[in-house]
């Protein structure tokens, strides 16, 4: 669980998380996850929070079981396919979870 000073402090990146969760119509619990992943690693660089914002998206998605791929939430959060395929499964790790075995 994160404090509401982080919430407040990260602001304006979580609803910029809402808009990318908008634009792939995820679910209530998707966005949720995806909210906790990138408070649970918000890198210091602005250039970056992009990047985890996206990566979030997508292991939200996956642990909600409203999975998007990676090309579909690379395209809403306006970054690249392997911005996202290099920080996903560090998250889910941070956060306690194991990512899939596929």
């Amino acid at each position: 669980m994160h404090s509401a000073r982080d919430r407040i402090e990260h602001e304006p990146w979580l609803e910029e998380l809402e808009i990318v969760a908008d634009r792939l119509d995820l679910s209530s619990d998707a966005r949720s996850y995806a909210s906790d992943l990138f408070l649970t690693d918000v890198p210091e660089s602005d250039r970056s929070k992009r990047a985890v914002l996206a990566a979030s998206v997508y292991a939200g998605s996956l642990v909600a079981g409203d999975g998007r791929t990676q090309g579909t939430v690379a395209d809403a959060a306006d970054v690249s396919r392997l911005s996202i395929q290099q920080r996903w499964k560090d998250l889910l790790e941070t956060a306690g979870l194991e990512p899939p075995r596929w």
